[in-house]
């Protein structure tokens, strides 16, 4: 048996649910939160800031998308999820302007708060400063209040079992949908105890949102890049809501997570296209696992958006509690190994046990890289190259139109869903 070096308490897994104490082992003790140069973390924000992937990295979206679109049940969900999701992100947009009900009493409305999101089903909440650093360049100044809330809501268990899976995709797009109308419906309750507030819907995003959700308290980063909450680890979706409400912020937590990714490893060995890292590297002023983009695109464009490294976390399947207790009697990764655990399926490819990865051709990884534009006229420099220097009209016309696509799809394509949380920064 191990030894336990602290304990953790969180709320139940529901509202009302009694509290649940997670044992920490000693050995996996690190810091709360993330291990962060903050200095660096400064100047990274000042000197270089960050701007969303769907315009950094817009050519490999639209190539995903016309991909994703040959699959004719994907192209109608993605269709239908964009037409009921648009309503979501105006409303929350609108949030920002929308005054007060009542006159704030001046009490601390910590618990309040967190009663009323709890109730309307989110799984974990916590309150921290709203943090600039993180904002995207397009995104600079889209909210003024000083405190984010920030909340996790649980994507349900079964369909999530069967990733990569249309049925995985439907709940997908459906949680968010869920959490964006459950924070819709916190809001009016904030501006009825008398506080301006901000709905800043997942899909509108100012910025990586896993930074505020650490420092809240809900989880830390793990291997697979996402935030692994205690109770569902990466299956859940998050969003921020923006306040001037009078609350008390909540501090990271060292959940052990850091160190059980490092022995587990189970997402880093499971992942088809290998694109996650097995050891930490210090990024923009933070230690993580680092995301290989160009190898996890491809892989989520072909087969139904993947998520097999949600899929095969531990503490997505059995809740960290369990996982941690397994750890401290045996020291061993709880379904590590097995099937049940490890097992996925690939559209076309067949099934892949423990132990077992899908082989791709070379050239499987090939797509766009960068903006659409920058794309464009690197697709014709080629072209130009390739015919002697000769440009014809024919080359100048695809051009043209390219570019004329590109501007198209980059104002108005606003419901876009953030492609990749993961890869926060």
């Amino acid at each position: 048996m191990l030894k336990i070096g602290h304990e953790v308490v969180r709320p139940g897994k529901t509202y009302g649910e009694p509290d649940v104490t997670i044992p920490v082992p000693e050995e996996l003790e690190t810091v709360p939160g993330i291990p962060m140069n903050k200095r660096e973390v400064d100047w990274y924000a000042r000197e270089y800031p960050l701007e969303t992937m769907n315009t950094s990295e817009r050519a490999s979206r639209d190539w995903a998308n016309l991909l994703r679109d040959q699959h004719a049940e994907m192209r109608e969900i993605r269709k239908e999820h964009d037409k009921l999701n648009r309503n979501l992100i105006i409303a929350g947009r609108m949030t920002a302007e929308i005054e007060p009900t009542a006159e704030p009493s001046g009490d601390d409305v910590t618990q309040e708060i967190k009663n009323k999101a709890r109730q309307l089903g989110f799984l974990e909440v916590g309150f921290t400063e709203y943090d600039v650093r993180y904002e995207y360049t397009a995104k600079r100044g889209f909210t003024a209040l000083p405190t984010a809330i920030c909340m996790a809501y649980e994507q349900d268990f079964e369909p999530t079992q069967t990733i990569p899976s249309v049925d995985a995709e439907i709940v997908h797009s459906s949680t968010y949908r869920t959490q964006a109308a459950a924070a819709l419906e916190l809001g009016d309750y904030i501006r009825s105890i008398g506080y301006r507030c901000h709905v800043i819907h997942s899909g509108d995003a100012t910025g990586p949102m896993i930074p505020m959700h650490v420092a809240a308290g809900l989880g830390q980063l793990g291997a697979c890049g996402y935030l692994l909450t205690p109770h569902a680890g990466p299956r859940n979706r998050i969003i921020i809501i923006t306040t001037d409400a009078n609350v008390t912020y909540d501090k990271p937590v060292d959940y052990g997570i850091h160190a059980f990714c490092q022995v587990c490893q189970v997402c880093v060995n499971r992942c088809p296209g290998r694109a996650l890292m097995r050891d930490k590297v210090w990024w923009r002023g933070l230690e993580k696992h680092k995301l290989y983009f160009k190898r996890c695109r491809p892989v989520m464009a072909r087969y139904l958006g993947c998520g097999i490294c949600m899929k095969v976390c531990p503490i997505q399947k059995y809740g960290l509690k369990n996982v941690l207790e397994h750890y401290a009697e045996t020291g061993q990764v709880l379904g590590k190994g097995t099937h049940d655990l490890e097992g996925y399926e690939l559209e076309g490819k067949g099934y892949f046990g423990p132990g077992e990865l899908p082989v791709f051709d070379r050239n499987f990884f090939d797509m766009p890289r960068g903006s659409s534009d920058q794309w464009a006229f690197d697709s014709f420099k080629e072209k130009a190259r390739a015919a002697g220097g000769v440009v014809s009209d024919e080359m100048l016309s695809d051009l043209k139109e390219q570019l004329t696509d590109a501007m198209r799809l980059g104002t108005a394509d606003v419901v876009a869903m953030m492609d990749q949380d993961a890869d926060y920064i």
